[in-house]
Formats: structure tokens, C-alpha cells, sequence
């Protein structure tokens, strides 16, 4: 890990000087929050004044407002503008101060993270998305917010608020699905695992599983709503192809969001927390990793990861002069997510349901921002992530478990 040699106190200054500087900074560029409307901010606030004339969404405003996206964000934006009439700058402003609570939970430099927090917040940063959606009407925002509080209760064993906030979450984007339904499919393997092991089951633990499995069912009320993935209107004009069958699907997306991965979670983390026995574990694990690297192979030879699509690393793969080179790319890429999380455990989870879900979406590394939150969020509060794999027996089964660090890789730190 990089170093920080500097006491609480100083990180803490550290912390409030440079955030206080990054965002007056964000605030003055787009010009106090009044600047022109900005590519899909024209749309959203489309969207957003289908909630302006009243606190309660009528049905036909649920499946009118004309967006791909769940309505939350779009009725918090039309609320304000119900209540105080700002334009677009109260929706501006209220995404602004989620970022900051973002920022402010990740970064923190308490006596338990010190300078780790503050390591975590820069891999934040690093995806370049978190502050440039900061202060603009866009989605991601509310629906990351929804999912890191999800994250934060789960951690701490409140598993039913987490459960709520999780359906907030799907109410905002329909992709954050992933998160309920990863910790939904690694807690219940972790009970089965714990039958197998001790012949017992703790029925009241079964909430850690449940809790995120009923949120995640929340998203077929929204397809009963809108009788399809998204409203019919929106749907027939501005959806991808792939989302107009339902039966639809690009395998090839699955390899452009896990090179989304490699890119903005996978580097910043090398980087910024080096390992110190690379040597060591390469040798212990190059087997494992050429097993990967060969199965990834055969898989981008039958499903090519697609050119089209949005964002940084397409357009730099669409710079590359052959089809070939930007497959590479995009292997490679991919090749350092699948290494990283290649062990059984929760972030595992959530990278593998991320990657099959976007088999039904239009490939943008934007779509990595909820992602890289949660990552960097469990990065400062667990030394070296992560949240122990299935093969780990060393839990009893009565006791209260919580992800904790892995002790292999703690040693090694």
C-alpha cells in the first residue's frame, strides 16, 4: 500500500482541504451549477418535469415519462422543481450533495481506515465518471447512493434496511439489480455451505439472503408497469437492439464491461496498493491464471466483445487500426478483472452477475461507477478486501458473521 506518513489529524485536514478544493472547482466549471444542459441531461430533465405538477406520481406519469431508466431519480428531480420551481440547477445541487455524502463515507479518514480511506477515495477519482456526473442531471448519483447505504446496512448486519435500500436502488437504475442479487446468491451458498459443514441451519441468519433476494423480485413490478424492460415509448426510440427482445442478448458485452473493470478498478488498485510478493504469487498461481487466461480466449473467439458503444475505452479501441488489436485491447483488459476476481467471494459475485447483465446492455464503461463505489467503499473499511470466499470454514455457524478480511492476504500486507 502506498504510504500516507501523516497522523490522523493531518489526513483529516488533507481530506477536508482537498475535497473543499476538488468540488468548488466542479462548481465554478459548470458555472455554479447554472451552466447549459448537457448531452443526456436535455432528456432526463424531459423526464424529470413529468413529476413537476404533484408529490404523487399518477400511473400514467409511471409509464410515460418517457426514459430507459427507473423513475426515482426523475420524480426526486421533478419534486424539487414541484416544491421550489430552480430549474434544473435544485436536481444539479441534489446530486452534488449525494456525491459529497459519497465521498464523505468512502473517505473519511476515521481512526479504524487512517490513510487507507483516503487511498480508496483517489481510486474513487480515478474513474473519471464520479465527479464529472457529480454535478450534473444525471442518474447515477441517486442510484449509487441507494446502493452504497444497501452496501453499508449489509456489512452491518442490517439486513432489511440494506434490503430497502436496495429497492431504492432498482427504483433508480434497473441494472443495480446486481448488487441485491450477488449478496442474495453468495449468502445463501455461504448457508448451504454451513449445513454441509456443521449439519445445522440458523434460520435466523437466513435474512442475509432473503432480505436482498425479495428486494431484487422488486424489478418485475417495474416490468409489469411498464409491460416490457422499460416504457414502451422510450423503449421503441432510444433503446439498444439488444434490449428490444426480450430474449436478446450481446455475449460479447459481458467481455467489454469485465475490461471496464480491469481498467478503473483493477489498475487504480495495482497502483495505489502494490502487491508485495508478486513474485511469490505468481508462482503460486499461474496455473489458475492460464487456465483463465485460455477460457477467456475461447470465449472472445465464439462471442467477439462488440466496437460499437459508448465511452473512453471504445473510443480508444475504435483509434486501433484492426479488428484484431481491438480485441486485444479488450482481452487484456478483461483478462486483469477475471485474474483479480477470480475467488469465490462477494465481490466475485457482483462482477459476474455486472457482467451478465450487461449482455443486455449497450457497452459503456459509465455503467462501472456503481461498481467502483461499492469496491472502493468495502476497499477502506476492509485492509486488502475482501469478503471471504466460500471455501472459508473457519465461521461457526451461531455466531453473527460479517465480511471480514482475508487473513492470507492480510498477512501479506
Amino acid at each position: 500500500m502506498m504510504h500516507l506518513s501523516l497522523n490522523r489529524s493531518q489526513q483529516k485536514q488533507l481530506f477536508l482541504i482537498s475535497i473543499t478544493l476538488i468540488y468548488v472547482l466542479i462548481v465554478t466549471y459548470l458555472d455554479f451549477l447554472r451552466g447549459p444542459i448537457w448531452w443526456d441531461e436535455g432528456p432526463f430533465w424531459k423526464s424529470s418535469l413529468t413529476f413537476s405538477d404533484s408529490l404523487i406520481p399518477t400511473l400514467e406519469d409511471l409509464q410515460t415519462y418517457n426514459s430507459l431508466n427507473t423513475p426515482l431519480p426523475f420524480m426526486l428531480f421533478g419534486f424539487l422543481e414541484y416544491l421550489f420551481g430552480g430549474g434544473i440547477f435544485a436536481g444539479r445541487l441534489l446530486n452534488l450533495v449525494l456525491s459529497l455524502g459519497i465521498v464523505a463515507i468512502i473517505g473519511w479518514p476515521s481512526k479504524e481506515r487512517g490513510g487507507r480511506a483516503l487511498l480508496c477515495l483517489i481510486g474513487l477519482f480515478m474513474c473519471p465518471y464520479f465527479l464529472w456526473l457529480s454535478g450534473r442531471l444525471y442518474t447515477e448519483m441517486v442510484a449509487c447512493t441507494w446502493v452504497l447505504l444497501g452496501v453499508l446496512a449489509y456489512v452491518r448486519n442490517r439486513h432489511w434496511l440494506s434490503g430497502l435500500a436496495f429497492v431504492l436502488a432498482i427504483a433508480s437504475r434497473q441494472y443495480m439489480l446486481a448488487f441485491p442479487v450477488a449478496i442474495a446468491i453468495y449468502e445463501f451458498l455461504r448457508s448451504v455451505q454451513d449445513y454441509r459443514h456443521y449439519k445445522t441451519l440458523n434460520w435466523r441468519r437466513q435474512t442475509r439472503w432473503l432480505a436482498p433476494l425479495l428486494a431484487a423480485l422488486t424489478i418485475f413490478g417495474w416490468f409489469a408497469l411498464f409491460q416490457g424492460l422499460a416504457p414502451a415509448d422510450a423503449t421503441a426510440k432510444t433503446a439498444p437492439e439488444v434490449q428490444k427482445s426480450l430474449w436478446a442478448l450481446e455475449l460479447g458485452g459481458a467481455v467489454n464491461f469485465l475490461s471496464f473493470i480491469g481498467t478503473y478498478l483493477v489498475i487504480p488498485e495495482f497502483i495505489l496498493f502494490p502487491p508485495k510478493t508478486p513474485i511469490q504469487t505468481f508462482k503460486r498461481e499461474w496455473k489458475k491464471w492460464l487456465l483463465i487466461a485460455i477460457l477467456l480466449l475461447i470465449f472472445c473467439l465464439i462471442s467477439p466483445p462488440p466496437v460499437t458503444g459508448n465511452g473512453n475505452i471504445v473510443k480508444i479501441a475504435r483509434l486501433l487500426p484492426h479488428d484484431i488489436l481491438q480485441m486485444a485491447l479488450y482481452y487484456g483488459l478483461a483478462l486483469l478483472a477475471c485474474i483479480r476476481f477470480a475467488r469465490p467471494d462477494l465481490m466475485f459475485w457482483m462482477v459476474a452477475v455486472h457482467a451478465a447483465m450487461m449482455t443486455k446492455a449497450l457497452p459503456w464503461d459509465r455503467y462501472v461507477l456503481p461498481l467502483a463505489v461499492v469496491f472502493w467503499y468495502l476497499k477502506s473499511i476492509f485492509p486488502n478486501l475482501v469478503i471471504p470466499p466460500l471455501s472459508d470454514q473457519n465461521s461457526s455457524p451461531q455466531a453473527p458473521r460479517e465480511p471480514i478480511a482475508d487473513p492470507e492476504q492480510v498477512s501479506q500486507s
